[in-house]
């Protein structure tokens, strides 16, 4: 198979995104960094996501001429080593704020979420290649491969991680419809979930303090020093913003008004700084992404390479609308950071070696 120039929009625009992460996650950490008793460094985060984008673009460029298709023979392995390091987390993982979801090995924090998040993507797109009318079958097929989606889920809600784990089930979701399932199954998954929920509402109380929490984004000001406090700084950094922005470092949130402004929030001191026109920029180069990551699959040359390049560009537009809604108080509160800027290593790495997969498959495309 004849080889073709990789998709330098994608490419280019990934490397804008990581840089521009660079210069934000230090605009929006330095302050913290610099008055925090365990940090007591301003340039901490900054040198730390620099590291990790070096190492992103290793392993993009690593995974750009490793010949995607050969993945395929990894997709078990990938998948028993996604959920053996998901298991082992919750007994040996680090515990920050009751939660279980890193490994610390020599001072380097790696999330196995991000890695199933891969490693699910590479086994249902290789399953699904490999017997195209197994998908098909209720159970045996579809059912095979909701059980394998639900584990993981299961695995990753227990750290406690819901809001991974459930954009983790939107991202099979959209492997198993473009890999030719049955709308008739997605109707009796749909179904049976919303009766799950409803039988779950007539059993929750509706003044429990979870229950509140998670619905604070309707009104946000109902509780504004407490569940509410998050969304409404996030607001007050956008609404702050105009047009133009206050200008790059300018932000006042990022004084530890703002919590998470480096990572889950990041997006607010995106606006504040550099306003709504700045913002739309940022969305402008993620719509790039997301419309060339569609034309590859579109235009791959197999099954294996149009659901890998869907599933990595299904994941990248997920959890930017995630956490783009969570800013803007359009949905409950979420740990989802914004792909290629938040603060977050493993995160970043991960996505860099996606996008690589992605440029691979593109050297195949008959048009991308």
């Amino acid at each position: 198979m004849k080889k073709k120039p990789m998709d330098y929009p994608i490419f280019i625009t990934t490397i804008i995104l990581v840089c521009f992460g660079i210069v934000m996650v230090f605009s929006s950490s330095f302050y913290m960094a610099q008055h925090s008793e365990k940090i007591q460094d301003s340039y901490y985060f900054l040198k730390t996501q620099s590291r990790w984008a070096v190492i992103g673009l290793i392993a993009m460029i690593l995974m750009a001429n490793f010949d995607y298709w050969r993945l395929k023979k990894y997709a078990n392995l990938a998948l028993i080593i996604s959920i053996g390091l998901l298991i082992a987390v919750l007994f040996f993982g680090v515990n920050i704020n009751n939660a279980r979801r890193w490994f610390n090995i020599a001072g380097v924090s790696i999330q196995p979420s991000e890695i199933a998040k891969f490693g699910l993507i590479v086994y249902l797109s290789a399953s699904i290649s490999k017997n195209k009318d197994r998908i098909k079958r209720p159970i045996k097929g579809f059912g095979y491969y909701l059980l394998i989606t639900g584990i993981i889920f299961v695995l990753i809600f227990m750290q406690p991680n819901l809001s991974t784990a459930s954009s983790i089930v939107m991202l099979a979701m959209v492997i198993l419809f473009v890999g030719g399932a049955k709308i008739l199954h997605f109707g009796a998954v749909a179904c049976a979930g919303i009766a799950g929920i409803v039988a779950l509402l007539q059993r929750v109380d509706p003044n429990d303090y979870r229950v509140k929490r998670y619905l604070t984004f309707l009104d946000p000001w109902a509780d504004p020093l407490d569940d509410g406090f998050q969304v409404i700084q996030s607001l007050y950094a956008l609404g702050s913003g105009g047009l133009f922005g206050m200008g790059l470092g300018k932000s006042r949130q990022k004084y530890l008004f703002l919590p998470y402004a480096e990572t889950d929030f990041i997006f607010a001191i995106i606006g504040e700084e550099l306003g709504f026109v700045g913002a739309s920029l940022v969305i402008v180069l993620y719509l790039i992404l997301i419309w060339r990551g569609i034309r590859i699959a579109l235009t791959a040359p197999d099954l294996f390479g149009c659901l890998l390049a869907t599933g990595i560009t299904a994941a990248i537009g997920i959890q930017t609308v995630i956490n783009i809604a969570v800013v803007t108080s359009s949905m409950p509160a979420t740990g989802l950071p914004l792909p290629f800027i938040s603060a977050g290593g493993s995160s970043l790495a991960f996505f860099m070696a996606s996008i690589g997969v992605l440029l691979n498959i593109s050297k195949y495309c008959e048009k991308a």
